[in-house]
């Protein structure tokens, strides 16, 4: 069992849940995060105050699967969210230990699904 744990841009929440649903990776957590990377950010002047804004706006997945699933899920993060220019996110894959399904008292890989 893997934790898949994605950053990607707001603007791609859409395509990255439909390259998921592609995939029959239909279930998952979704949060709106800020942050910074590469990308870096930029700089503002509002009312002749000048700032540098470099915690943007992000989209954050969460996807617990079984180790069957991880590839074609990170595969189709990757689809969704990719544009070629820098700040597209970040995927990160952990080892799950333990997954328990609340109403059933399941765990492991059937706690999943």
């Amino acid at each position: 069992m893997k934790l898949i744990i994605a950053i990607v841009q707001p603007e791609k929440l859409t395509d990255v849940k439909q390259a998921l649903t592609e995939a029959k990776v239909g279930k998952m957590t979704v949060s709106n995060v800020i942050g910074c990377g590469a990308q870096g950010g930029y700089h503002e002047s509002y009312r002749g105050a000048e700032t540098d804004i470099n915690l943007l706006d992000k989209v954050r997945f969460e996807i617990a699967v079984n180790d069957s699933f991880v590839k074609p899920a990170v595969e189709a993060i990757i689809k969704g969210a990719r544009s070629g220019k820098i700040g597209d996110g970040k995927i990160f894959v952990v080892p799950l230990e333990e997954c328990i399904r609340v109403r059933t008292g399941e765990n492991g890989e059937e706690a999943i699904g």
